[in-house]
């Protein structure tokens, strides 16, 4: 692997961690357990390991954003989360900031190198 793949390697790693928080969260205005979720995030592109999706999960849900409930009616029994009262406010505000993130990013990459500093 080159020196830039790896650090590639961990710069993504850095900038997914939030994304993939706002991704969880997008999916979770319908009850969702964990295997529909990796799957349904999958199918949009966004990938999740199961390793990094049931701690989120479960962080969220110990910060009041996500709201659970066991279904047993079916043969295994597995755990649906919702967006609770606040996770929804808490997903509205995170949509503006990503929006105004991703304004800002886009205004800085493509004018890069169109400003120079000196004399004319």
């Amino acid at each position: 692997m080159s020196k830039a793949n790896e650090h590639l390697d961990k710069l993504m790693q850095e900038l997914r961690r939030g994304t993939i928080t706002i991704g969880v969260l997008s999916q979770l205005s319908e009850p969702q357990y964990g295997y529909s979720l990796v799957t349904e995030l999958s199918e949009k592109g966004i990938h999740v390991e199961p390793g990094t999706l049931y701690p989120l999960l479960r962080r969220l849900e110990k910060q009041g954003l996500l709201d659970s409930k066991w279904d047993t009616n079916e043969s295994r029994p597995r755990k649906y989360y919702l967006l609770s009262e606040t996770g929804k406010e808490v997903f509205d505000l995170l949509v503006v900031e990503w929006r105004s993130i991703v304004q800002s990013l886009n205004l800085v990459i493509e004018n890069k190198g169109d400003e120079k500093v000196g004399d004319d």
